[in-house]
C-alpha cells in the first residue's frame, strides 16, 4: 500500500529506492521486521552452514595482524553480521590463540541497522549482558563478549572509530540498492518499476523514456554489456574502506557471490530458500544482486591494493579448511557430528553449491605486497609475507 500511494504520488521508482524500501523501511522492511537469516528463515549462510568458515576467517586476520608486525591493537569490524555467528566463530580462535594475542588490545565493532538482529547478536555474542545508549549517540549499545573483548553496535561505519582496523562484509554487499540500465535502440534506459495498469495491485518493470540522473552518472563509456546492474552505495563503501585501509593499516574482506565485471541480470528475491518474484509482496523476500567485482574495484582509486576476486572453494583450500575438517573428524566419535561435519564442507566447497559463486576480494595497503622503495638502504629486503588465502597453502 505504501509503495503504490508513493507511486501514484511521484511516478515510477528506480530499483535501488525499490530495493531500499522493500529492505529497510522502518516499518515494513524486510530487514528490520524479518531478517530470516538461517534454516528457519529465507536463506543460509555460510557460518550457519559450518564453525570452520568463521574458524578460517579468523585465522585470516590472525595472519594479516602478524605480516603487519603484530601492532599493539586492532578493532575488527563487521558489517552486516547477520546473527553474529561469524563473530562468534571468530572470537573463538582469537580465545584459543589467546597466548599470540596477549599482548593485543582488541575491540569488535558491528554496523547494523536492524533492531531484530542486534539483538540475536547481543544474546549470542554477550548472553545478551549489553547496555543500551540514547538514540542520537554513534555508540547504540556496547556489551563485553563470553571471552571478555569490548563489542560495540553502530547504525553507519562512518561512526566506527578510526584506528587500525580489519573489516569484514560477507554478504553484505549483494543487499545494497542497485540501478538497473537496458540498451535500447535510443540507446541507454534505466529499469524503473511503476504499477501495471491492467492488474490491480500489482507492480511491473518498465523502461525510463529519456535519460536518467543515474544512467549519466554509472553508465561507462566503454560497456559492452546489453543490461548493467550498478550499485552507487557499494561504491561509497568501498572508497570509505580503502580510505580507511589506507590511513590506518589493516584490511578488508569481502566475502559474496558476484562476478568480475561479466554478468547482467541478478536481481532475485528469497523466500524460504525458494526464488521469490521481486515485485510480489515487498518487504516479505530477502531482494538481493550479484556483486560487481570490477565496479568496487575501480572504486577503491588505487588508494589499496586488491586481491580476487577468487572463489570460495579455493579460498577456503588454500586457508587449510581439508586440514581443520581431518582434525574435527578425528576428534568427534559421534556418527551424527561426522555426517554434518562432511554435509556442511560439501556445501562450502562443492562448485555446484557454494564452492563457485561465492568469491573472495580483499583490500590491503600496497606496501603489504610491494616493498616502499628503498634507494637509501642498501640492506637486501626481507621478502613480503603472502597473504593468505589468495596463494597456495603451503603446509609446514
Amino acid at each position: 500500500r505504501h509503495l503504490l500511494l508513493k507511486l501514484r504520488a511521484s511516478g515510477p521508482l528506480t530499483v535501488a529506492e525499490y530495493m531500499r524500501e522493500a529492505l529497510t523501511n522502518p516499518g515494513q522492511g524486510y530487514y528490520t521486521r524479518r531478517g530470516g537469516v538461517g534454516e528457519s528463515g529465507d536463506f543460509i549462510t555460510s557460518p550457519e552452514m559450518s564453525q570452520v568458515f568463521g574458524e578460517l576467517i579468523g585465522i585470516w586476520y590472525i595472519s594479516e595482524w602478524m605480516a603487519a608486525g603484530k601492532p599493539k591493537a586492532f578493532q575488527l569490524v563487521e558489517l552486516g553480521p547477520g546473527r553474529g555467528s561469524l563473530t562468534d566463530d571468530i572470537l573463538r580462535v582469537f580465545k584459543q590463540l589467546a597466548s599470540l594475542l596477549s599482548k593485543c588490545d582488541i575491540s569488535i565493532h558491528l554496523v547494523e541497522v536492524s533492531p531484530r538482529l542486534s539483538e540475536i547478536q547481543a544474546q549470542m555474542l554477550t548472553g545478551g549482558k549489553v547496555q543500551s545508549s540514547p538514540r542520537d549517540d554513534a555508540v547504540y549499545m556496547k556489551g563485553i563478549s563470553k571471552t571478555g573483548i569490548p563489542i560495540s553496535w553502530y547504525r553507519d561505519i562512518q561512526d566506527v572509530p578510526q584506528g587500525y582496523s580489519f573489516y569484514l562484509a560477507h554478504e553484505f554487499f549483494d543487499a545494497l540498492p542497485i540501478h538497473k540500465f537496458q540498451r535500447t535502440e535510443k540507446g541507454w534506459r534505466e529499469v524503473l518499476i511503476d504499477e501495471d495498469p491492467e492488474v490491480p495491485d500489482q507492480l511491473r518493470f518498465v523502461l525510463a523514456p529519456s535519460s536518467t540522473p543515474a544512467m549519466q552518472n554509472f553508465i561507462q563509456p566503454e560497456e559492452t554489456r546489453e543490461h548493467v546492474e550498478v550499485c552507487p552505495e557499494a561504491g561509497v563503501l568501498i572508497q570509505r574502506l580503502a580510505h580507511r585501509v589506507e590511513k590506518d593499516g589493516g584490511a578488508a574482506l569481502i566475502a559474496d557471490y558476484g562476478h568480475d565485471g561479466t554478468k547482467t541480470d541478478t536481481f532475485r528475491g528469497f523466500q524460504n530458500h525458494k526464488p521469490h518474484d521481486v515485485l510480489k509482496a515487498p518487504g516479505t523476500a530477502d531482494l538481493t544482486a550479484d556483486v560487481d567485482f570490477s565496479y568496487l574495484r575501480k572504486m577503491t582509486q588505487g588508494r589499496t591494493a586488491t586481491l580476487g576476486p577468487i572463489k570460495q572453494r579455493e579460498f577456503l583450500k588454500n586457508m587449510g579448511i581439508d586440514l581443520r575438517l581431518q582434525v574435527l573428524l578425528q576428534n568427534s566419535q559421534d556418527t551424527a557430528t561426522q555426517e554434518q561435519l562432511h554435509h556442511s564442507y560439501d556445501m562450502l566447497m562443492n562448485p555446484k553449491k557454494m564452492g563457485d559463486c561465492f568469491k573472495f576480494f580483499a583490500l590491503v595497503p600496497h606496501h603489504r605486497l610491494t616493498h616502499p622503495d628503498q634507494k637509501d638502504n642498501p640492506q637486501p629486503r626481507v621478502p613480503l609475507v603472502p597473504v593468505a588465502g589468495f596463494s597456495e597453502l603451503s603446509v609446514k
